[in-house]
């Protein structure tokens, strides 16, 4: 991936302030639903988040939300990708008071590996957020089924390629020799992965579902 152009305190500012824009409405609206208990909204949760390769944390950041997901896919699907972005959003910022604070000692490797990371990371929050522009296309209404799929494919799409940005992020610090650097980096962006990955597990769920 080539080296982030604009200042990386910029392009995170940048990145905040959008992910705010885009996140607030579909945490906050709902279109009007049947009232459900609140125990059967956690309760889907739940069972939705079987299907992540990781449930436990998927259930946690999911389940503070179940009042406004109740037990519509495509909520769950916006939620998830929103929490993940803010993870990502994050990573970002912690990658970039680090390319300015961290003390490499003259080696090369470890500063061109965060650098990559940092614009890998970038990418991520970029398709994340191609991702929630998509979603709200998706939830329009009057959408044909081949519509809905032809989007979700691009949703998919989107997320698909977050996750691959984000595991491959720390992939240059394999010829970087282990230190606290490395391994709060490596530590870090794998923990942002997990939420990629359940995010995508959730969209891909909605997509099977076939229908807005």
């Amino acid at each position: 991936m080539p080296a982030a152009t604009p200042g990386p305190l910029l392009l995170f500012t940048f990145s905040l302030t959008t992910f705010l824009l885009y996140s607030q409405p579909i945490l906050t609206v709902a279109s009007p639903a049947p009232a459900v208990s609140q125990s059967s909204n956690t309760d889907y949760i739940r069972s939705s988040c079987g299907a992540t390769l990781y449930p436990k944390i998927c259930y946690t950041s999911l389940s503070r939300y179940a009042s406004a997901v109740q037990q519509s896919p495509g909520r769950l699907a916006r939620v998830a990708i929103n929490v993940s972005l803010s993870k990502a959003l994050r990573m970002t910022a912690y990658l970039s008071n680090l390319t300015r604070q961290a003390d490499f000692g003259g080696d090369h490797r470890a500063e061109a590996a965060l650098q990559d990371c940092f614009s890998n990371m970038g990418d991520a929050v970029d398709e994340m957020r191609g991702s929630l522009k998509q979603l709200w296309q998706v939830g329009a209404a009057g959408l044909s089924t081949d519509s809905f799929q032809f989007q979700m494919s691009n949703v998919q799409t989107w997320m698909s390629a977050a996750l691959t940005d984000e595991e491959t992020c720390t992939d240059g610090f394999e010829d970087v020799a282990d230190g606290a650097v490395k391994t709060e980096v490596c530590d870090r962006a794998a923990d942002a992965k997990k939420f990629t990955s359940n995010a995508l597990a959730l969209v891909n769920a909605y997509a099977a579902a076939g229908t807005p």
